[in-house]
């Protein structure tokens, strides 16, 4: 994560090595940034407080676990109708199946590795795309190497180096490790952009990154149950959106860093309103 003007810093790692508290907390008081922090509160409370959650929790999971993935698999190229999702279960007939079993797959994964997250973030990472990959290729689990081609053709941003990446990937982690004052929120946007930006592995890696933005999430208590899923959010806010939040992330900005932040927040916010929705539907017997 790199930014200028009041908040420069080279990496999200620059300051953990130097200074004591979090620097991811600077950027909780960015334009607009507290106000997308309860907004989402506000929007995940009321998924929350839905009488069917009560009762069908488990349910609701799993249709959001569903509806991420699609989301998710959208935004890499793969935009399938969520019953076409739902009714297939052949993932490997042709390039968009693969993205969409790879999404899907990372969704079922997610869950497992909350409590490896605050201890091993690079292991959960690996881990991620080791399933994303499924064997086919001979770089899974590992940050790609110098020269290696990067198979992510809908992120068109200049690609850091193996060397940058490293120690990118090192300072992230240092961070999540030590833990901090920061919201949720802004951890996984910050966890979220940061992953998109380096593109650390050879492929899958806007699926990995949005898989770490739900992780943290879920592993932070915004959303244990994980059924507000901001892919779902991301993918109807639409590509063009997404892109464009992203490269004020790049831009290290403070105000392209807050747009990042709250499209990331919008993002989470659509999808509790889309659980809130099925929650409806099962209210009504309808789903």
């Amino acid at each position: 994560m790199s930014t200028s003007g009041a908040t420069a810093d080279p990496s999200p790692g620059a300051r953990a090595g130097s200074r004591r508290e979090d620097p991811l907390a600077a950027l909780a008081v960015l334009p607009g940034v507290a106000e997308s922090v309860e907004s989402v509160r506000k929007a995940v409370d009321r998924v929350y407080g839905h009488r069917i959650m009560r009762r069908r929790s488990n349910a609701i999971t799993a249709e959001a676990a569903l509806r991420g993935a699609r989301g998710s698999a959208a935004l890499s190229g793969a935009d399938w109708a969520l019953e076409e999702v739902r009714r297939r279960t052949d993932f490997s007939g042709d390039d968009e199946a693969r993205v969409l079993g790879a999404a899907l797959r990372l969704s079922a994964e997610a869950g497992q590795l909350l409590s490896i997250w605050r201890q091993s973030p690079l292991r959960v990472l690996a881990r991620l795309h080791l399933v994303a990959a499924a064997g086919q290729e001979d770089t899974v689990g590992r940050p790609r190497q110098e020269g290696e081609r990067v198979d992510e053709p809908l992120v068109e941003l200049p690609l850091p180096g193996a060397a940058e990446v490293s120690g990118r990937l090192e300072g992230l982690s240092e961070l999540i490790i030590a833990g901090g004052t920061a919201p949720a929120l802004v951890t996984a946007a910050v966890v979220h952009g940061e992953l998109l930006a380096l593109r650390p592995f050879v492929s899958h890696n806007g699926l990995i990154a949005r898989t770490a933005e739900r992780i943290v999430l879920v592993g932070s208590g915004l959303d244990p149950k994980s059924v507000c899923p901001a892919e779902v959010g991301h993918a109807e806010l639409g590509r063009a959106a997404y892109l464009a939040a992203l490269d004020g992330y790049v831009s290290g900005t403070p105000e392209g860093m807050a747009a990042w932040i709250r499209h990331c927040a919008e993002a989470v916010g659509l999808g509790a309103r889309e659980s809130t929705a099925v929650c409806e539907a099962l209210q009504r017997g309808a789903a």
